[in-house]
């Protein structure tokens, strides 16, 4: 049990020190040897866990995606009116962003440069469909504009991201009025 315990211990710590890189220095600048040296192992044991560095980086995306999207729907339920399932999905997003800046600044990061491949985008995106259904739901309610998923995330979802990089710079703080003025301004761009 110790060594499975110290397995886990060490691919956390792959992970950790991929997320950290990649947000401090960008995808190219994160060699494997720099990986290893921060997660304080071996170069050789990366790849008992990942084939090569965009395994590695493919692995960590949709991982780090898997935990973003469980707490983002983790109250959802499907029976909820459109306007109240995306009110607590926006607002369950924001939190997590702001909370979990780390892993938020690097599925930014992911989403804005070419560095995930295209099937685990793909795989990516599957993690988001609690939040299409409802568009596609709201769609046919005729609450939401019928426009593209990826008009409805840019107005609604990646302004998110921009706030959140504006307070990890220091030149803005966000506020609970902030999150709830953001949170009317993704509402007013989508619905009808």
């Amino acid at each position: 049990m110790a060594k499975l315990q110290k397995s886990i211990d060490k691919r956390n710590a792959l992970v950790g020190a991929t997320i950290e890189l990649v947000n401090n220095n960008g995808f190219h600048a994160a060699p494997m040897s720099k990986i290893a040296k921060m997660a304080n192992v071996s170069p050789a044991t990366i790849y008992l866990y990942f084939e090569n560095k965009q395994d590695l980086v493919n692995k960590v995306y949709l991982e780090v995606k898997s935990s973003f999207t469980d707490y983002a729907f983790k109250t959802y339920t499907d029976d909820m009116s459109v306007k109240d399932g995306f009110e607590l999905i926006w607002k369950r997003i924001a939190d997590f962003k702001l909370k979990e800046r780390e892993e938020a600044m690097f599925l930014a990061q992911c989403d804005n440069t070419p560095m995930i491949d295209e099937p685990s985008r793909n795989e990516g995106i599957k993690h988001l469909q609690p939040l299409l259904e409802l568009w596609e739901r709201g769609k046919k309610e005729g609450v939401i504009k019928k426009f593209s998923n990826y008009i409805l995330y840019a107005y609604t979802i990646n302004p998110l991201s921009f706030l959140m990089l504006m307070q990890n710079r220091g030149v803005f703080q966000l506020t609970e009025n902030h999150i709830q003025e953001a949170y009317k301004s993704a509402w007013n761009s989508i619905k009808v």
